[in-house]
C-alpha cells in the first residue's frame, strides 16, 4: 500500500461580485473569474425599470459564461420612506448582498465602484458641507464589502469590457438628471472641461488623505468614550475636556448608543448638543433622532427617551 496522501487541491474560499450588468461590475466580474478559483456573482434586481428582469437575466448569463458559480438573481422591493429613491435602493441592495454572502458562505463581496464614483461622492459631500468622514468617500473595505476598482476610471472599465468582448448594459437612469448623483457626474465633467483633466483623480486622492485623518479621529473618539461612564449622566467637565474635533464624534457615539438611528445624527445635532457645554445659558432639552432628549442638569448631561407629547 502506497504511503502517498491524496493530492486533491484545496479550493479557495468563495468570493462574490455584485453585478448590475454595467461595464464597471462586469469588468470586475471578468477579472475575478480570471484571478480567483472560487468566484460567484449576485445580481440585484431593484425592479425600478420595465426591463429590469431581462437585464438581470442577461447579466447572469454573462457571469455564467465567464465561469462564475454560483450566480444568483435577487429581486428586492425598494420602498422610499422619505430618504429618496437612490438611498432606498442602496439600502435594499446592500441588505440583499449581505444576505447572499451569508447564505453562500462567501468571505467577501466585491463592488464595482470606480475612481469616478469616488469623486462624485466627495463632490456631493462638499456641496453638503460635510466633515472629514463623509469627504473621505467610500472605504476600500468595510465588513464583507471590498472595492478593488477605486483606483480605476470608468473609461478603463469600459475599455476592459471591449477588449474582452464582454457586452454590458448602459443604465438609462445614469443619464436622468432627476438623480443627484447624475447631476454630480455632469458637474464633474464640466469641471474637467473648465479646469483641466484630472479633477476626478484629485478628488479621489483627497478622499484617501481625509480617510486616514477620519480613521485617526474615530479611534481617538472611541478611546475618549471608553473613558466616560458606560451609562447614565455624564459630567459636563469630563465631556468639555475632550478636544472639539474628537468630542463631536463622541456625541455621535453617545447618541447612537442611546438609540439614535445610525446615519441620522449629523453635525446639526452634534453641534446643538455641544452648545450645552460651550454656550450654556440655561437652554432647555434638545430633541434628536430616535425620539431622544439631550439635556443639561446640575452639571451633568442626560440622554434619555423623550417624553410623549400630551
Amino acid at each position: 500500500m502506497s504511503g502517498s496522501r491524496s493530492t486533491t487541491p484545496v479550493r479557495s474560499p468563495l468570493v462574490l461580485v455584485a453585478v448590475s450588468g454595467g461595464a464597471d461590475s462586469l469588468a470586475l466580474a471578468d477579472a475575478l473569474a480570471f484571478e480567483w478559483d472560487n468566484a460567484g456573482a449576485v445580481i440585484v434586481d431593484h425592479g425600478l425599470q420595465p426591463d429590469s428582469a431581462q437585464v438581470a437575466e442577461q447579466a447572469a448569463g454573462t457571469c455564467r459564461a465567464l465561469g462564475l458559480h454560483p450566480v444568483e438573481i435577487v429581486t428586492v422591493a425598494v420602498v422610499d420612506e422619505g430618504t429618496g429613491l437612490e438611498a432606498a435602493a442602496r439600502e435594499a441592495r446592500y441588505a440583499a448582498l449581505t444576505d447572499a454572502a451569508e447564505r453562500h458562505g462567501a468571505v467577501a463581496v466585491l463592488l464595482g465602484h470606480t475612481r469616478d464614483d469616488q469623486a462624485e461622492q466627495v463632490l456631493l459631500g462638499l456641496t453638503r458641507g460635510s466633515g472629514t468622514r463623509s469627504l473621505s468617500g467610500m472605504p476600500r473595505s468595510r465588513g464583507p464589502f471590498r472595492r478593488p476598482l477605486l483606483g480605476i476610471s470608468r473609461e478603463e472599465t469600459r475599455a476592459a469590457c471591449a477588449a474582452e468582448d464582454v457586452e454590458f448594459w448602459d443604465d438609462p437612469m445614469n443619464d436622468d438628471p432627476a438623480f443627484t448623483r447624475v447631476r454630480a457626474r455632469r458637474a464633474l465633467a464640466d469641471l474637467d472641461r473648465d479646469l483641466g483633466p484630472g479633477v476626478a483623480a484629485a478628488l479621489a486622492r483627497s478622499a484617501d488623505q481625509l480617510r486616514a485623518d477620519a480613521d485617526h479621529l474615530d479611534a481617538l473618539a472611541t478611546a475618549a468614550r471608553d473613558g466616560l461612564p458606560p451609562s447614565g449622566p455624564i459630567s459636563v467637565g469630563d465631556l468639555a475636556a475632550i478636544p472639539g474635533p474628537v468630542r463631536s464624534r463622541v456625541w455621535r457615539i453617545l447618541l447612537t448608543e442611546a438609540g439614535a438611528p445610525a446615519g441620522q445624527t449629523g453635525s446639526t445635532h452634534t453641534d446643538a448638543c455641544d452648545r450645552l457645554l460651550t454656550h450654556w445659558s440655561g437652554q432647555g432639552p434638545l430633541n434628536v433622532p430616535g425620539r431622544l432628549e439631550v439635556s443639561r442638569r446640575q452639571g451633568r448631561v442626560h440622554i434619555t427617551p423623550a417624553l410623549p407629547v400630551e
